[in-house]
């Protein structure tokens, strides 16, 4: 059995969808930016999404929204030790850290975090070493060497350059000793792509899937979503979401990242009766 697992967590691959809620303890993430940006509120947040039914609760403490200005290194660390321990304490499923940065990554494992939700789009020797030592989860995000204001150019498609780039970075990982266990990786909807980009990679998941590793789709409330839909509030996009996550799921992904929990998980569970074999 093929899983995804790390230091005090293991998700089996293939026998269902699991959920990772978003806790952004932003002012200024793109849709829900200033909501929780508050310890009780995010705490309770954390807590409600778990009730739910979430499998990872995801916090991230520097917003790589398009148009924004990325908090420096001090105060996303600032953020974190604010909230981390207190989620930490409150939830009972695997806590990621979503940041691109090692030393941020190395405080929130230290604090008791299992996952390190990279969304640098390289792999690091200082992040690959963190996340060795602490044996945590590594999810690895396709950028195209760009953030989410810019768009790469593929000269052989994106489905070849997402899918050369996971095979890259699990090579690199594991002759640095980190086992593909461990690894997750993230078509990174959004960054660097074209509209017609991220519509092509959800509809061809099965064709990125790295196999006996875990895949994450990102898509919740994106643009993507937006032009898809005609809904230009990012509040409005939920059922959109749940469209093309299904999609996703049937080409095979294992994690859905989602800010609306409690609909995501009655959606993967219908789409899991629907479309998986177990």
């Amino acid at each position: 059995m093929s899983v995804f697992s790390g230091n005090g967590f293991s998700f089996n691959l293939g026998e269902r969808t699991y959920i990772m809620g978003i806790l952004n303890y932003t002012p200024d993430s793109f849709s829900d930016g200033g909501e929780y940006f508050d310890v009780r509120a995010a705490v309770e947040r954390a807590t409600l999404m778990e009730t739910c039914g979430a499998d990872i609760i995801d916090i991230g403490a520097c917003s790589t929204a398009p148009g924004r200005a990325k908090a420096d290194e001090q105060e996303e660390l600032r953020r974190i030790s604010e909230l981390l321990p207190s989620v930490v304490s409150a939830v009972s499923v695997p806590v990621s850290i979503d940041t691109y940065r090692p030393n941020i990554a190395k405080y929130a494992l230290g604090c008791g975090a299992k996952i390190v939700n990279d969304e640098s789009g390289v792999f690091s020797e200082d992040m690959a070493r963190i996340v060795k030592k602490a044996d945590a989860g590594w999810i690895y995000m396709h950028t195209g060497g760009t953030n989410s204001d810019e768009v790469s150019e593929y000269d052989n498609g994106i489905i070849c350059a997402v899918k050369s780039s996971f095979l890259d970075f699990i090579e690199r990982a594991e002759k640095f000793g980190i086992d593909r266990s461990r690894l997750c990786m993230d078509m990174g909807i959004g960054f660097g792509k074209t509209i017609e980009n991220n519509i092509e990679l959800i509809k061809s998941v099965k064709d990125i899937k790295v196999e006996n590793v875990a895949l994450l789709t990102g898509l919740s409330r994106k643009r993507v979503i937006g032009y898809i839909t005609g809904e230009s509030d990012y509040k409005n996009r939920e059922a959109g979401t749940i469209v093309a996550n299904t999609v996703a799921i049937a080409g095979g992904t294992d994690v859905i990242r989602i800010h609306d929990v409690k609909s995501a998980v009655s959606a993967a569970r219908a789409a899991d009766k629907l479309i998986r074999r177990s």
